[in-house]
């Protein structure tokens, strides 16, 4: 079984928030899928179904972002999922708005959500999956920012950028994580060079 967790923090007030790309692309996924999200277990809603032949769990953590490697921990330790199969939607900084990269393993870049998952798995290895949220002007700026809804201008493109995402989860699980790289993040350089 395959645990895909999308982050993000509980609550009405951040449902559109740009901290929450994980939560809003694993609800993409579930609607895609036909997956229903209608279970709680470990301080986290839950849904149980197949993607591309494979059983997943979908994983939206209900603690804040700084503490979602606990409910994740508790559920891959429940249904016995090792972290090679660990597979984490999350928003990134580091990445202009609308561009997807997928990677393997790798550092969390200050995110709180992927240091949590760290402190508590005591690893780094598993898959990601990084949605670009673009950066503030002034680095000061930068936990409002997150916390902040999607711009008026940007959640036009919102429902195109969280298709893409839960697209390129279901090529991972269709033909593996080297592939969906080689598909996605190359498309993506493509995409980059052709708007420069």
């Amino acid at each position: 079984m395959k645990l895909i967790a999308g982050l993000g923090n509980p609550g009405i007030r951040y449902q559109l928030s740009r901290h929450n790309a994980g939560f809003l692309v694993l609800d993409q996924l579930a609607l895609q899928q036909s997956i229903a999200i209608d279970q709680n277990l470990f301080d986290a809603h839950i849904g149980k179904g197949k993607i591309a032949g494979s059983p997943v769990l979908l994983v939206q953590p209900q603690p804040f972002m700084n503490l979602s490697g606990i409910a994740i921990r508790k559920l891959a330790d429940y249904f016995r999922i090792g972290l090679e199969d660990l597979i984490v939607v999350h928003d990134d900084l580091d990445l202009p708005f609308q561009t997807i990269r997928l990677k393997a393993g790798g550092g969390h870049g200050g995110h709180k959500g992927l240091i949590s998952i760290m402190e508590h798995f005591g690893e780094r290895d598993f898959i990601r999956v990084r949605l670009g949220i673009g950066r503030p002007a002034r680095k000061t700026m930068v936990e409002g920012y997150v916390l902040e809804p999607f711009s008026k201008e940007e959640m036009g493109c919102l429902s195109q950028l969280t298709e893409k995402a839960a697209t390129a989860v279901t090529d991972i699980l269709a033909s593996g994580i080297q592939a969906a790289m080689e598909k996605h993040n190359r498309q993506e350089m493509i995409n980059s060079v052709k708007e420069d």
